[in-house]
């Protein structure tokens, strides 16, 4: 017999899992938008996505359609999301460009920050939030304090 690994290979521990209204339509955008790979979709006999799986650069992350039934609350049964999802990508500008192109909501400019990442925020059609970043500079973490306490004034 065999030995399974207790976490498959290629995926990390930890995965997020988004509950979405109309899970077909994000599988769309999260492929124009974020130039997204659909490894697997499984649907329900209704054509509701029971369960699929994308890839963001090495980054799996997995979806499903809302439904009362099965306890899968979206950010649109509950007005917003309480979590944003952090991608790191090689050209934040650009690839905040093209989401915002393909339908996501800028709620963050792209600029600078004080912990040596160039981030934007989005939020896309979905009402998931998603923090999109490229590390652009190694910061202590006593001069990243010290720049929280500059800009923050404290």
């Amino acid at each position: 017999m065999s030995k399974v690994q207790p976490i498959p290979p290629g995926y990390s521990a930890v995965l997020p899992y988004l509950v979405i209204k109309n899970a077909a339509a994000a599988l769309d955008f999260y492929q124009n938008a974020f130039d997204a790979e659909t490894l697997m979709c499984m649907q329900m006999p209704d054509g509701a996505v029971m369960h699929a799986e994308m890839k963001i650069g090495n980054a799996i992350f997995m979806l499903s359609e809302q439904s009362d039934a099965w306890c899968n609350k979206s950010p649109d049964m509950l007005g917003d999301s309480p979590v944003t999802l952090l991608i790191y990508v090689p050209d934040v500008d650009a690839f905040v460009a093209r989401a915002a192109s393909a339908g996501a909501s800028l709620t963050m400019p792209v600029a600078d920050q004080f912990w040596g990442d160039r981030s934007g925020c989005l939020q896309d059609p979905f009402g998931h939030r998603w923090m999109i970043s490229t590390h652009i500079e190694d910061v202590s973490e006593q001069e990243m304090a010290k720049r929280a306490a500059q800009l923050f004034g404290g």
